[in-house]
């Protein structure tokens, strides 16, 4: 079953727009929204979470989100990259003003959580680290009966030792409790400790999605000796390097045996899909 499913969400603004991003995430599953800054991650976010007025459909476990929004929405929860709100408040205070507007707040469950996370409700919010802040907006939005987690660049700002704890936290909630996740990131390492699917935007377009897995077997990422020796494969994003020229290849695709090929990471397959975009947009 899907959790959520996106069908054509638009939103046009003066400068920009979202054209047409559909996608699914499956029950359980963790998908990774990536893109560069103004790719329009933040706007999908939105969209969904229906914070700003967009054309298209979405649906949570099979409810149209804007004809049940009261009951879709107690069933998703939302943390963003660290809890900027109510800095002076105690962490006591912030949980006690949320709470009221969930009927099923779990209160046992809000204290295992923080428990678990090693945080006092006797803090301020100002007082917490960064990972601190993470780890409470994820026991906020999940002690309701959340089944659907949307957290927009939760990791920005963490140190790698607190990311990678982060990380360890999300798998853990989707083994134990079968929740579903919907991230954006632009740390690539991330993805791959965590993600299921990827879905990529550029300029508001969606460029893939896929399962990691299978977005990473689709690419060969080719060195070129020379322009001339790339032009006679199918190559994708040709852009400049130290010693040469680089560029994708299908993997499906013939290359000559003067082409040294690797495998394809997600980092390259953003840089060189973006750069073919850019440039089939230019022509």
């Amino acid at each position: 079953m899907n959790a959520l499913s996106v069908r054509d969400l638009t939103k046009i603004y003066p400068q920009f727009t979202l054209d047409k991003i559909s996608f699914c995430a499956k029950e359980g599953h963790i998908v990774g929204l990536i893109g560069r800054n103004g790719a329009g991650k933040s706007t999908v976010i939105k969209g969904i979470l229906r914070l700003i007025s967009a054309s298209g459909e979405i649906k949570i476990f099979g409810r149209d989100a804007s004809r049940h929004e009261y009951e879709v929405k107690q069933i998703m929860g939302y943390a963003g990259g660290g809890f900027r709100y109510y800095p002076f408040k105690t962490l006591f205070r912030v949980r006690k003003a949320y709470a009221r507007f969930y009927p099923l707040w779990d209160q046992i469950k809000y204290e295992n959580y923080l428990l678990r996370f090693g945080i006092s409700e006797k803090k301020r919010v100002r007082d917490l680290s960064e990972g601190m802040k993470v780890k409470f907006s994820v026991a906020l939005a999940l002690s309701h009966g959340a089944k659907l987690l949307i957290m927009d660049e939760p990791t920005s700002g963490l140190d790698p030792l607190s990311r990678e704890e982060f990380c360890d936290i999300l798998l853990n909630l989707v083994r134990e409790e079968r929740i579903t996740v919907l991230f954006s990131t632009h740390i690539t390492s991330d993805l791959l400790r965590t993600a299921d699917d990827i879905v990529y935007l550029s300029r508001g377009k969606m460029l893939a999605n896929a399962p990691l897995r299978e977005l990473l077997s689709s690419y060969s990422l080719a060195h070129f000796s020379s322009a001339d020796q790339a032009l006679k494969t199918k190559v994708i994003g040709l852009k400049p390097v130290k010693d040469g020229f680089e560029g994708l290849i299908p993997r499906k695709e013939p290359v000559p045996d003067d082409v040294s090929v690797t495998d394809a990471d997600i980092d390259s397959i953003m840089i060189h899909l973006e750069r073919e975009n850019c440039r089939a947009e230019s022509d």
